[in-house]
């Protein structure tokens, strides 16, 4: 890894893990992200990520097992070894969001299945409607933008 002043490299890890808690995430998996992201190719172990991060084995385990739930990292074998190593790769934004595409999917059918119990004339069918809606807005813009995010990737010449 590049030498990087520590404290910086610790700064930085600590002020986006907050942002991302700020967001909804829970502390350790923002953290274990961040010093992920942070990373010169975006590949520690657990042992290292314990010991940038100061914290123990079973902290790093559970962070792990959240990211990886979420399509945040991936999980691969260390060559020649047993350890495991932990990834985060440069288009990891694109996949999240793409996964977050099938939840939204998910979410919409069972909106419109509550709205068909409820009655679409209730107000509770009113609101299950509009949030539908909402998904189903969100999911073609979703699909759009990602879209024209892989053209402009590819237009740079980073994919």
């Amino acid at each position: 890894m590049t030498d990087y002043d520590e404290a910086a490299l610790s700064r930085f890890v600590e002020s986006f893990a907050a942002q991302l808690v700020e967001a909804g995430m829970t502390r350790m998996p923002a953290r274990v992200f961040a010093a992920l992201l942070a990373h010169d190719d975006g590949v520690m172990t657990s042992a290292e990520l314990g010991e940038q991060l100061r914290v123990s084995p079973a902290a790093v385990s559970g962070a792990i097992r959240y990211l990886s739930q979420v399509n945040m990292v991936t999980r691969e074998r260390e060559p020649g070894s047993r350890r495991d190593r932990y990834r985060v790769s440069s288009d990891q934004w694109y996949e999240a969001l793409t996964n977050r595409d099938q939840i939204l999917r998910r979410w919409e059918v069972t909106l419109r299945d509550g709205i068909a119990g409820l009655g679409e004339d209730t107000p509770a069918g009113r609101r299950l409607r509009e949030t539908a809606e909402f998904f189903a807005f969100v999911q073609k813009e979703l699909a759009t933008m990602m879209e024209r995010w892989r053209e402009h990737r590819d237009a740079r010449g980073t994919a």
